[in-house]
Protein backbone atom coordinates (compact mmCIF):
# COMPACT_ATOMS: atom_id res chain seq x y z
CA UNK A 1 0.00 0.00 0.00
CA UNK A 2 1.36 3.73 -1.09
CA UNK A 3 1.06 6.27 1.13
CA UNK A 4 0.67 8.75 -1.57
CA UNK A 5 0.78 8.19 -5.64
CA UNK A 6 1.73 10.90 -7.78
CA UNK A 7 0.38 11.01 -11.96
CA UNK A 8 2.99 12.79 -13.97
CA UNK A 9 6.04 14.32 -13.67
CA UNK A 10 6.15 17.64 -14.90
CA UNK A 11 6.65 20.04 -12.74
CA UNK A 12 2.82 19.90 -10.74
CA UNK A 13 3.98 16.48 -10.24
CA UNK A 14 7.82 17.07 -9.33
CA UNK A 15 7.31 19.68 -7.09
CA UNK A 16 4.20 17.63 -4.86
CA UNK A 17 6.81 14.38 -5.14
CA UNK A 18 9.51 16.69 -3.48
CA UNK A 19 7.20 18.49 -0.96
CA UNK A 20 5.53 14.57 -0.03
CA UNK A 21 8.73 13.18 0.23
CA UNK A 22 10.28 15.64 2.68
CA UNK A 23 6.82 14.73 4.92
CA UNK A 24 8.76 11.22 4.82
CA UNK A 25 5.95 10.28 2.76
CA UNK A 26 7.56 8.16 0.39
CA UNK A 27 5.65 8.87 -2.78
CA UNK A 28 5.56 6.89 -6.18
CA UNK A 29 5.58 9.20 -8.92
CA UNK A 30 4.18 7.70 -12.16
CA UNK A 31 5.77 9.59 -15.93
CA UNK A 32 2.59 8.74 -17.69
CA UNK A 33 3.05 8.93 -21.81
CA UNK A 34 4.90 12.38 -21.43
CA UNK A 35 7.65 12.39 -19.36
CA UNK A 36 8.36 16.04 -18.10
CA UNK A 37 4.61 17.27 -19.47
CA UNK A 38 5.16 20.38 -21.44
CA UNK A 39 8.16 21.15 -19.92
CA UNK A 40 10.00 18.03 -21.66
CA UNK A 41 8.91 19.65 -24.72
CA UNK A 42 10.31 23.21 -24.32
CA UNK A 43 14.20 24.26 -25.19
CA UNK A 44 14.68 27.89 -23.51
CA UNK A 45 12.96 28.26 -19.92
CA UNK A 46 13.45 32.07 -19.22
CA UNK A 47 10.92 32.91 -16.78
CA UNK A 48 11.57 30.02 -14.37
CA UNK A 49 13.03 31.60 -11.12
CA UNK A 50 16.57 30.82 -9.82
CA UNK A 51 17.58 30.66 -13.33
CA UNK A 52 18.59 34.24 -14.72
CA UNK A 53 20.44 33.10 -17.83
CA UNK A 54 17.31 30.69 -18.41
CA UNK A 55 17.37 26.61 -18.21
CA UNK A 56 16.41 24.26 -21.41
CA UNK A 57 12.90 22.60 -20.26
CA UNK A 58 14.63 19.01 -19.91
CA UNK A 59 16.99 19.76 -18.10
CA UNK A 60 14.89 21.64 -15.42
CA UNK A 61 12.32 18.59 -15.08
CA UNK A 62 15.82 16.02 -14.53
CA UNK A 63 17.07 18.60 -11.49
CA UNK A 64 13.90 18.11 -10.28
CA UNK A 65 13.49 14.96 -10.29
CA UNK A 66 17.22 14.35 -8.77
CA UNK A 67 15.70 16.68 -5.97
CA UNK A 68 12.47 14.38 -5.51
CA UNK A 69 14.75 11.05 -5.30
CA UNK A 70 16.89 12.45 -2.80
CA UNK A 71 14.67 12.95 -0.40
CA UNK A 72 13.40 9.53 -1.04
CA UNK A 73 10.71 9.30 -4.23
CA UNK A 74 10.15 6.70 -6.48
CA UNK A 75 9.49 7.62 -10.28
CA UNK A 76 8.49 5.07 -12.62
CA UNK A 77 7.90 5.42 -16.02
CA UNK A 78 4.51 3.97 -16.49
CA UNK A 79 0.74 5.15 -16.95
CA UNK A 80 -2.05 4.64 -14.87
CA UNK A 81 -4.91 2.88 -17.31
CA UNK A 82 -7.46 2.81 -15.17
CA UNK A 83 -8.80 4.40 -11.38
CA UNK A 84 -10.88 3.88 -8.84
CA UNK A 85 -12.16 3.50 -5.62
CA UNK A 86 -11.55 0.60 -3.32
CA UNK A 87 -12.94 0.85 0.32
CA UNK A 88 -11.33 4.05 1.59
CA UNK A 89 -8.31 3.33 -0.85
CA UNK A 90 -7.63 3.64 -4.19
CA UNK A 91 -6.97 1.72 -7.04
CA UNK A 92 -4.58 2.00 -10.21
CA UNK A 93 -3.97 -0.19 -12.98
CA UNK A 94 -1.21 0.69 -15.19
CA UNK A 95 -0.35 -0.09 -18.48
CA UNK A 96 1.59 -2.76 -17.62
CA UNK A 97 -1.29 -4.67 -16.24
CA UNK A 98 0.09 -4.38 -12.83
CA UNK A 99 -2.05 -2.88 -9.77
CA UNK A 100 -1.10 -0.27 -7.16
CA UNK A 101 -3.09 0.48 -3.95
CA UNK A 102 -2.52 3.95 -2.09
CA UNK A 103 -3.86 5.94 0.47
CA UNK A 104 -3.80 9.15 -1.48
CA UNK A 105 -3.57 10.34 -5.25
CA UNK A 106 -2.66 14.03 -6.62
CA UNK A 107 -3.44 14.09 -9.94
CA UNK A 108 -0.53 15.83 -11.89
CA UNK A 109 -1.61 14.72 -15.36
CA UNK A 110 -1.28 18.04 -16.86
CA UNK A 111 -3.29 18.87 -20.75
CA UNK A 112 -1.52 17.94 -24.08
CA UNK A 113 -1.31 20.77 -26.51
CA UNK A 114 -3.11 20.51 -29.85
CA UNK A 115 -0.66 20.02 -32.69
CA UNK A 116 -1.26 20.02 -36.13
CA UNK A 117 -0.75 16.79 -37.08
CA UNK A 118 1.96 16.63 -39.82
CA UNK A 119 5.61 15.53 -39.67
CA UNK A 120 7.47 18.02 -39.90
CA UNK A 121 6.28 20.12 -37.05
CA UNK A 122 7.72 17.10 -34.95
CA UNK A 123 11.29 18.11 -36.46
CA UNK A 124 11.15 21.60 -34.85
CA UNK A 125 9.26 21.32 -31.96
CA UNK A 126 11.52 23.26 -29.65
CA UNK A 127 13.18 24.66 -32.21
CA UNK A 128 10.78 27.05 -33.82
CA UNK A 129 7.17 25.59 -33.05
CA UNK A 130 5.76 25.79 -29.80
CA UNK A 131 2.67 26.12 -28.07
CA UNK A 132 3.27 28.70 -25.61
CA UNK A 133 4.01 32.28 -26.76
CA UNK A 134 4.08 33.35 -22.82
CA UNK A 135 6.81 30.78 -22.61
CA UNK A 136 8.67 31.43 -26.01
CA UNK A 137 7.38 34.96 -27.30
CA UNK A 138 11.24 36.74 -25.51
CA UNK A 139 13.02 34.10 -27.74
CA UNK A 140 11.94 35.70 -31.11
CA UNK A 141 12.55 39.30 -30.45
CA UNK A 142 12.42 41.34 -33.41
CA UNK A 143 11.62 38.19 -35.62
CA UNK A 144 8.35 37.58 -37.41
CA UNK A 145 6.19 34.76 -36.26
CA UNK A 146 2.77 33.06 -37.29
CA UNK A 147 0.10 32.23 -35.10
CA UNK A 148 -2.47 29.23 -35.80
CA UNK A 149 -5.77 29.45 -34.62
CA UNK A 150 -9.07 31.42 -34.24
CA UNK A 151 -10.14 31.20 -31.08
CA UNK A 152 -9.60 33.54 -27.71
CA UNK A 153 -6.48 32.04 -27.27
CA UNK A 154 -4.69 32.22 -30.99
CA UNK A 155 -6.00 36.14 -30.57
CA UNK A 156 -3.91 36.91 -27.02
CA UNK A 157 -1.50 35.05 -28.02
CA UNK A 158 -0.65 37.22 -31.52
CA UNK A 159 -1.55 40.25 -29.38
CA UNK A 160 0.84 38.91 -26.43
CA UNK A 161 3.60 38.13 -29.33
CA UNK A 162 3.57 42.03 -30.71
CA UNK A 163 5.30 42.99 -27.54
CA UNK A 164 8.59 40.89 -29.27
CA UNK A 165 8.17 40.37 -32.70
CA UNK A 166 8.10 43.07 -35.46
CA UNK A 167 5.44 41.51 -37.75
CA UNK A 168 2.64 38.83 -36.21
CA UNK A 169 0.61 36.37 -38.99
CA UNK A 170 -2.39 34.96 -37.68
CA UNK A 171 -3.35 31.53 -40.35
CA UNK A 172 -6.81 30.72 -39.65
CA UNK A 173 -8.70 28.08 -41.71
CA UNK A 174 -11.87 30.44 -42.47
CA UNK A 175 -13.13 33.74 -43.38
CA UNK A 176 -13.92 34.63 -39.80
CA UNK A 177 -12.71 34.47 -36.34
CA UNK A 178 -14.38 32.08 -33.59
CA UNK A 179 -12.65 34.69 -31.10
CA UNK A 180 -14.92 36.82 -28.84
CA UNK A 181 -15.49 40.34 -30.32
CA UNK A 182 -13.28 42.27 -27.50
CA UNK A 183 -10.34 40.04 -28.91
CA UNK A 184 -10.83 40.16 -32.15
CA UNK A 185 -11.31 43.43 -32.49
CA UNK A 186 -8.20 44.48 -30.33
CA UNK A 187 -5.67 41.76 -32.40
CA UNK A 188 -7.54 42.82 -36.29
CA UNK A 189 -6.87 46.68 -34.91
CA UNK A 190 -2.80 46.13 -34.54
CA UNK A 191 -0.87 47.09 -36.90
CA UNK A 192 1.69 43.95 -36.42
CA UNK A 193 -0.48 41.65 -36.88
CA UNK A 194 -1.84 40.78 -40.25
CA UNK A 195 -4.16 37.82 -40.86
CA UNK A 196 -3.99 35.29 -44.24
CA UNK A 197 -7.61 33.85 -43.98
CA UNK A 198 -8.42 30.37 -45.49
CA UNK A 199 -5.26 29.00 -44.95
CA UNK A 200 -3.60 25.49 -43.31
CA UNK A 201 0.04 24.93 -43.02
CA UNK A 202 0.61 21.63 -44.83
CA UNK A 203 4.82 21.78 -43.83
CA UNK A 204 6.56 23.74 -41.58
CA UNK A 205 9.91 24.46 -43.63
CA UNK A 206 13.74 24.63 -41.70
CA UNK A 207 17.09 24.03 -42.51
CA UNK A 208 17.44 21.50 -40.55
CA UNK A 209 17.88 23.56 -37.16
CA UNK A 210 15.31 26.19 -36.80
CA UNK A 211 11.73 27.28 -38.75
CA UNK A 212 12.69 29.25 -41.61
CA UNK A 213 8.74 29.42 -42.92
CA UNK A 214 5.89 27.43 -43.79
CA UNK A 215 3.55 25.98 -46.87
CA UNK A 216 0.40 27.74 -46.05
CA UNK A 217 -2.39 25.66 -48.93
CA UNK A 218 -5.64 27.77 -49.23
CA UNK A 219 -8.41 26.29 -48.19
CA UNK A 220 -11.07 27.34 -51.45
CA UNK A 221 -8.81 27.40 -54.43
CA UNK A 222 -6.32 24.19 -53.06
CA UNK A 223 -3.29 26.33 -53.94
CA UNK A 224 -0.17 25.80 -52.01
CA UNK A 225 2.72 28.68 -51.47
CA UNK A 226 5.65 29.25 -48.94
CA UNK A 227 5.76 32.17 -46.32
CA UNK A 228 8.68 33.30 -44.34
CA UNK A 229 8.06 32.94 -41.11
CA UNK A 230 10.80 32.87 -37.86
CA UNK A 231 8.44 31.12 -35.49
CA UNK A 232 5.11 29.03 -35.38
CA UNK A 233 2.86 29.52 -32.20
CA UNK A 234 -0.05 27.07 -32.20
CA UNK A 235 -3.17 28.15 -30.58
CA UNK A 236 -5.75 24.95 -31.01
CA UNK A 237 -6.32 24.10 -28.01
CA UNK A 238 -5.45 21.64 -25.21
CA UNK A 239 -6.36 18.10 -24.19
CA UNK A 240 -6.36 17.27 -20.99
CA UNK A 241 -5.44 14.67 -19.15
CA UNK A 242 -8.44 13.67 -17.95
CA UNK A 243 -9.74 10.38 -19.61
CA UNK A 244 -9.36 7.53 -16.66
CA UNK A 245 -11.19 9.61 -14.43
CA UNK A 246 -14.20 10.08 -16.68
CA UNK A 247 -17.73 9.49 -14.27
CA UNK A 248 -15.53 9.08 -11.32
CA UNK A 249 -14.30 12.51 -10.60
CA UNK A 250 -15.53 15.78 -11.32
CA UNK A 251 -14.74 17.41 -14.52
CA UNK A 252 -15.76 20.59 -16.00
CA UNK A 253 -17.20 20.73 -19.60
CA UNK A 254 -13.63 20.66 -21.36
CA UNK A 255 -12.62 17.69 -19.41
CA UNK A 256 -10.77 19.80 -16.95
CA UNK A 257 -10.49 18.61 -13.35
CA UNK A 258 -12.72 20.65 -10.97
CA UNK A 259 -10.82 21.34 -7.69
CA UNK A 260 -11.48 23.58 -4.80
CA UNK A 261 -9.13 26.20 -3.42
CA UNK A 262 -7.27 23.87 -1.21
CA UNK A 263 -6.76 21.20 -4.54
CA UNK A 264 -9.23 18.81 -3.49
CA UNK A 265 -11.05 17.13 -5.71
CA UNK A 266 -14.68 15.78 -5.01
CA UNK A 267 -13.41 12.53 -3.69
CA UNK A 268 -11.41 12.88 -0.57
CA UNK A 269 -8.11 11.56 -0.70
CA UNK A 270 -7.54 12.89 -4.06
CA UNK A 271 -6.00 16.01 -4.94
CA UNK A 272 -5.13 18.14 -8.30
CA UNK A 273 -2.55 20.47 -9.76
CA UNK A 274 -1.09 21.94 -12.85
CA UNK A 275 -2.70 21.79 -16.05
CA UNK A 276 -4.79 19.51 -15.59
CA UNK A 277 -6.98 22.10 -13.77
CA UNK A 278 -5.59 25.29 -14.57
CA UNK A 279 -6.64 27.20 -18.05
CA UNK A 280 -5.57 30.09 -17.33
CA UNK A 281 -1.94 30.36 -16.75
CA UNK A 282 -0.68 27.15 -17.95
CA UNK A 283 2.79 27.89 -16.10
CA UNK A 284 5.83 26.03 -15.03
CA UNK A 285 5.78 28.22 -11.68
CA UNK A 286 2.24 28.09 -11.47
CA UNK A 287 2.16 24.59 -11.79
CA UNK A 288 5.25 24.08 -8.96
CA UNK A 289 3.28 26.49 -6.91
CA UNK A 290 -0.02 24.04 -7.08
CA UNK A 291 1.81 20.61 -6.85
CA UNK A 292 3.16 22.82 -3.83
CA UNK A 293 -0.32 22.87 -2.11
CA UNK A 294 -1.53 19.72 -3.17
CA UNK A 295 1.67 18.01 -1.26
CA UNK A 296 0.59 19.94 1.46
CA UNK A 297 -2.90 19.12 1.56
CA UNK A 298 -2.10 15.39 1.06
CA UNK A 299 -0.10 15.45 3.84
CA UNK A 300 -2.42 16.82 5.90
CA UNK A 301 -5.25 14.43 5.03
CA UNK A 302 -3.45 11.64 5.58
CA UNK A 303 -2.49 12.96 9.08
CA UNK A 304 -6.34 13.40 9.83
CA UNK A 305 -6.72 9.16 8.90
CA UNK A 306 -4.13 8.29 12.02
CA UNK A 307 -6.35 10.40 14.35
Amino acid sequence: MENVVILGTGMAGLTAAVYTARASLSPLVLGGPEDGGQLGLTTDVENFPGFPEGVQGPELIAMAKKQAERFGARIKQAAAVRFERKGNNFALTLDDDSTIDARAVIVATGASARWLGIESEKKYRGRGVTTCATCDGALFRGKEVVVVGGGDSAMEESIFLTKFCTKVTIIHRRDAFRASRILRDRALKNPRIKVRWNSVIEEVLGDGKKVTGVRLKDTKSGKAADFKTDGVFLAIGHIPNTKIFEGILKLDGNGYLKIDSRMRTNMPGVFGAGDVHDTVYRQAVTAAGAGCAAAIEAEKYLESLEA
